[in-house]
């Protein structure tokens, strides 16, 4: 989220490559960071046989043409990089990473981010980063739009009649369900988190259980003994 730079003296401002952490605040509310977590946790489960892709939120990308930590940083509260690997990282350092930008970046509005969001940074994102989709959503109002990179401008992507947007870089959905941003499958299809996932499971199990004692007790019924089958 940050988007000041620091106010180090030139002998103090370049690091070795490897130790470049991190410098983000805290995201704004329960809400944001909520969000950010259901994101990320749902495209890294949606890939999860995928290892071509990093995907992170709220850590600093450090892209400055001096190599130097005190310049040219952001940190978008979500975004994804794709023809990449797959591992951890302490932050996204782009002369680090062949040069790489984010694909996708969304941020999540506030009152103190906002007018940053809408402006400063939609306007790197498109110049310096240019990264060819940009979203941004407020988990307080639900304001949501997307942008996507044409001719080296940011242009507005339209809603389906869903009111979703369409990622290309992602091959899915984005749109808002229950309050919050989600992603949904080109079929139209809710991408699940985690906990919905073993919640279908349980269901599942608990339906076949029931159907397995139905069957028990007719054969039960025609005096046959469940257990001899």
């Amino acid at each position: 989220m940050s988007v000041a730079q620091d106010l180090e003296t030139p002998e103090d401002v370049i690091f070795p490559p490897g130790d470049l952490y991190s410098d983000e605040p805290p995201l704004e509310s329960d809400l944001h960071r909520l969000q950010m977590t259901l994101l990320i946790q749902c495209l890294e489960l949606w890939w999860s046989n995928r290892n071509d892709f990093y995907v992170s939120g709220n850590i600093t990308i450090y892209y400055s043409p001096r190599q130097r930590k005190s310049e040219y940083f952001r940190g978008p509260d979500f975004f994804v990089v794709l023809g990449t690997e797959r591992q951890p990282r302490k932050s996204w350092v782009v002369w680090q990473e062949d040069g790489k930008y984010p694909n996708v970046i969304i941020e999540l509005l506030s009152d103190s981010t906002a007018a940053t969001d809408r402006g400063l940074k939609k306007e790197i994102y498109q110049n310096t980063f240019r990264t060819p989709e940009y979203f941004w959503f407020d988990p307080n109002n639900l304001e949501f739009a997307g942008f996507v990179l044409v001719a080296g401008k940011y242009q507005p992507l339209e809603p389906n009649a869903q009111g979703w947007l369409w990622s290309q870089q992602l091959e899915l959905y984005l749109g808002i369900a229950q309050n919050k941003l989600r992603f949904f499958t080109a079929e139209g299809e809710l991408v699940p988190t985690p906990e919905e996932i073993a919640y279908q499971q349980k269901q599942r199990a608990e339906q076949e259980k029931q159907r397995g004692d139905r069957l028990a007790a007719k054969l039960q019924e025609l005096g046959i003994d469940p257990d001899s089958i």
